[in-house]
């Protein structure tokens, strides 16, 4: 499945509510945390100017966004969402490799924290990422450079 990244707009609100509400709803509730539509949206804007819209077709299929900080040289995966239409394809898989090999080229750290509750956090394991600490709901986790040889 062929994707492509573009910056997310105003425009794509609907669907980033959407798209929040069909991917971290449940485990967001499940954690007792609050899904409102406020709570949302403080979200969806956190870090915007990062935020890339993933199309499949010229269709929105997902949320990309990554943040890099040059004074750490590290990445931070903001979010990553993929609309439930589009999962199992491995289109996250693809999106995170991507900044992996992006990081690797200046050496950088990845970082990013996943619900307790999410099963994503298999994934992040899976492409080399490790539990570095906890909060009440997250964990905190991080892939570090490693050089090849």
């Amino acid at each position: 499945m062929e994707y492509c990244l573009r910056k997310a707009q105003q425009s794509d609100l609907e669907f980033l509510l959407d798209l929040r509400e069909a991917t971290m709803g449940g485990y967001i509730r499940q954690l007792g945390m609050s899904t409102s539509k406020e709570a949302y949206l403080s979200r969806i804007f956190y870090e915007f100017e990062a935020a890339q819209i993933v199309e499949v077709d010229g269709i929105a299929a997902g949320l990309f966004k990554a943040k890099y900080t040059p004074e750490n040289n590290e990445w931070y995966l903001v979010q990553i969402q993929i609309h439930p239409n589009y999962q199992n394809n491995q289109l996250a898989s693809r999106l995170i490799t991507a900044l992996i090999e992006r990081a690797d080229t200046t050496q950088a750290h990845i970082g990013l924290s996943v619900l307790k509750n999410n099963p994503a956090q298999h994934l992040y394991l899976k492409l080399g990422f490790v539990q570095i600490d906890e909060n009440d709901h997250e964990y905190i986790m991080q892939r570090r450079y490693s050089s090849p040889h």
